[in-house]
């Protein structure tokens, strides 16, 4: 099994709303990293779990709600 799946879209994403990975473990409810957030944004694979705290903050962050399939291309 391949670990390591390349930058994800989610990278992008926090580009265009010039977000850092601070921004998001500091919009979490939820326990999150920037370890975590650098993992996700890097392409290394995630527990589902894991990915849906990213994708909560990311929602937080931005006031948008994006999907999964927006973030991860996995």
């Amino acid at each position: 099994m391949q670990r390591n799946l390349g930058e994800q879209p989610i990278t992008c994403i926090m580009a265009e709303n010039r977000l850092t990975r601070h921004d998001l473990v500091a919009a979490s409810t939820r326990q999150i990293t920037h370890k975590m957030v650098a993992r996700a944004c890097k392409g290394r694979r995630l527990t589902s779990n894991t990915k849906g705290k990213i994708l909560e903050a990311l929602n937080a962050a931005t006031g948008r709600a994006y999907s999964m399939g927006e973030l991860f291309n996995y």
